[in-house]
């Protein structure tokens, strides 16, 4: 059970740092604008975090509300995040959360092979965008393997048949 936990709480850290992450949106992207300008990061790196970095700037300047969508990203990932304290707490009532979390992360796939080109993101960044649900599903496939094994000790142990009590004569 310990071994689930921890690596629930990996999964979940993930998910918070995540969501956390896309409130501050426009601060990190200008911080990361400037740390990767002169530095020997790919030119295609820097020219697009520049690009995003504007984007999101002017976006922001003009049209406030459009961050919003990011608001509600972030919440989004608090909000699976305690999806998982489900399984943290019963794990084998609770797999079903591990499976759904298991295909979110296959999703990703799909989603960012179409909507990336769609929306003018570069493959190799689509690629990075993947990446988050084939690390993301690593976590959770250990799990799924160790509830299983829990499922099959608590069968196990709940099919065993109990003794019958001895009843004690005493003597006097």
């Amino acid at each position: 059970m310990t071994k689930i936990r921890v690596w629930l709480i990996i999964f979940i850290v993930g998910l918070v740092a995540s969501g956390v992450t896309a409130f501050p949106l426009e601060h990190e992207v200008r911080w990361l604008h400037h740390l990767l300008d002169g530095s020997p990061a790919p030119q295609a790196l820097v020219d697009w975090i520049a690009r995003v970095d504007r984007g999101i700037t002017e976006t922001n300047d003009r049209y406030p509300f459009i961050m919003y969508g990011t608001d509600w990203l972030a919440f989004a990932h608090l909000v699976i995040a305690v999806a998982f304290w489900g399984p943290f707490r019963d794990p084998v009532r609770n797999i079903w959360i591990i499976d759904w979390g298991m295909i979110a992360c296959v999703g990703i796939v799909p989603l960012a092979l179409f909507a990336g080109p769609v929306r003018g993101i570069p493959l190799w960044w689509s690629v990075i965008d993947i990446s988050f649900g084939v690390f993301g599903i690593i976590p959770l496939l250990v799990v799924r393997r160790l509830i299983k094994r829990l499922g099959s000790a608590e069968a196990a142990n709940q099919d065993a048949p109990e003794k019958p009590l001895r009843v004690i004569h005493g003597a006097g």
